[in-house]
């Protein structure tokens, strides 16, 4: 399959927000994502060896990510690595994700209604939200409390640009296991 890419002037200025001012997140393009945990607290997994060993709740973390292609057809969600206390992914939104069916020309409703309005359904901002807010109702289910939040508030994403950037943060999210331990969310420590 064939990726485009997005051609964006780098901002010239700081800006508050963590998104780049006036860039429409639901265009088709190739996205790359970090979503942390709650004050890094790791609850997915441990790295031994340079090898990721899910705990329960990073199971559900990995099942919902790959539930997000249901989710949201015809986007991909295909790399990704799930940490002790974070995880990255590459999403290759495609317009119409979670409205088009599997057919390819009848529109579908949204599974829910969005109440926030500052989110556009179909969106990069639509999709994490959906990630987090799933794998939050089934942790926070086996758990049997909300109080703390599994995830921080947010998240980092980075729009790729080209296949040299493609291709080194798919090379960074395959080695980070084996990288952990000199990884900026490493926190030492047990499940």
């Amino acid at each position: 399959m064939e990726y485009r890419f997005i051609m964006v002037d780098a901002p010239k200025y700081h800006r508050r927000s963590i998104r780049m001012k006036g860039y429409d997140y639901s265009m088709e393009g190739a996205y790359f994502v970090t979503i942390t945990t709650f004050q890094r607290k790791c609850l997915f997994s441990e790295v031994v060896n340079g090898e990721i060993r899910l705990s329960s709740y990073g199971l559900i973390a990995h099942e919902q990510w790959n539930r997000l292609q249901k989710r949201f057809p015809p986007s991909e969600f295909t790399t990704f690595v799930i940490m002790p206390n974070h995880m990255h992914g590459i999403i290759h939104l495609v317009r119409g994700a979670g409205q088009v069916s599997k057919m390819g020309h009848e529109k579908i409703p949204s599974l829910r209604p969005y109440s926030d309005h500052n989110v556009t359904p179909g969106s990069l901002g639509a999709i994490v939200k959906a990630y987090k807010a799933s794998v939050t109702y089934r942790i926070n289910a086996i758990r049997g409390y909300t109080n703390p939040p599994v995830w921080q508030r947010n998240y980092y994403e980075h729009i790729i640009r080209n296949e040299r950037e493609y291709k080194q943060i798919t090379d960074y999210i395959e080695a980070n296991p084996a990288t952990w331990i000199e990884d900026r969310f490493y926190v030492p420590g047990i499940i």
